[in-house]
């Protein structure tokens, strides 16, 4: 069985380094198919601070912090992102969050979604996912 039916049947996941150790029963990053699929990025910093009093734009670039961390950690980068999803406490942080983004993805224009919700864990304003090729 070659690597690629190996990662087909049983996904590998992991944590990487520079992130704070997940907070439930998943893990930051999970490889299946040549696809990196990133959990629920949250403006949490590696020493497991959480962002909660920092204005949006801090949690917005910590979060992309967190999401380049996963990346790197599993092989991939900004340039093989396929689909972001953005999630956030307010409609009104779309702008703001729009230009922050566009800063850090550079000429990267995956598929993404933001979307407004009413509350995140831990009074946080924003949390991404997202999936990328290996």
């Amino acid at each position: 069985m070659d690597q690629r039916q190996s990662d087909a049947q049983h996904p590998r996941t992991m944590n990487p380094e520079g992130l704070a150790p997940p907070g439930g029963h998943y893990s930051h990053v999970s490889i299946a198919n040549g696809l990196v699929f990133v959990s629920g990025q949250l403006p949490i910093d590696a020493t497991g601070r959480k962002l909660t009093s920092e204005p949006f734009e801090a949690q917005a670039e910590q979060v992309l912090a967190n999401l380049a961390r996963a990346l790197a950690g599993a092989g991939s980068d900004v340039t093989k992102l396929a689909q972001v999803r953005v999630y956030i406490v307010d409609v009104e942080y779309w702008a703001r969050f729009n230009e922050i983004y566009a800063r850090w993805a550079g000429e990267a224009r995956p598929a993404r979604a933001v979307v407004p919700v009413p509350a995140l864990h831990f009074g946080l304003m924003i949390e991404i996912e997202a999936v990328a090729q290996l």
